[in-house]
């Protein structure tokens, strides 16, 4: 990974500025896909991932390299995507028409389109603190002792969290595949 290269140069050649930069760069997709999981729409992620770094570069001070970067990153954009859940809550909401691409393609791609849709509109029936502890620990392998120290709750609360996330995510790919058929 390029921003790891950084990371362990010696400070005198490159400024944090230029190491924080490097480390979001490398890790924006994950990003990306991460506020997506989260529930953000695709019209609002590309404006939260700048949020994220702009906070990351805020607090790159705090950040200790010698722990991985992507729980720290998560732990960023789930607080931005929390946030922007409960702005969005207080406002008025209005139809905007989500354009998404058209280009057909082989059907291994159409089943993967399909499937990604099924799990993120699943995870829309997940509360954010439960759907956050089952995003990062399922989808971004991250073990749950760090998920609870990354959102700051007690690790059998992470646990119970995991859990009831993986029964509600079952039950709403239940449903939704029932009411496919």
């Amino acid at each position: 990974m390029s921003h790891l290269r950084l990371l362990q140069s010696p400070p005198s050649r490159v400024t944090p500025d230029e190491a924080c930069l490097e480390a979001f760069q490398a890790e924006f997709d994950y990003i990306h896909r991460t506020l997506r999981r989260l529930g953000t729409s695709p019209s609002e992620t590309d404006d939260l991932a700048q949020e994220v770094f702009l906070v990351l570069h805020k607090c790159w001070s705090a950040y200790d390299p010698g722990r991985p970067l992507r729980p720290y990153l998560f732990g960023i954009a789930f607080r931005i995507a929390a946030a922007h859940h409960r702005k969005r809550k207080r406002e008025v909401p209005f139809e905007i028409i989500e354009v998404s691409a058209t280009d057909p393609g082989p059907d291994e791609a159409l089943q993967t389109k399909q499937a990604r849709a099924l799990v993120l509109a699943a995870l829309e029936h997940i509360p954010l603190p439960r759907r956050a502890v089952l995003v990062m620990h399922d989808l971004d392998g991250v073990p749950v002792e760090d998920v609870a120290s990354v959102l700051g709750i007690p690790r059998f609360t992470a646990y119970s969290r995991l859990r009831k996330a993986r029964r509600e995510l079952e039950s709403a790919v239940r449903r939704s595949t029932k009411a496919r058929t």
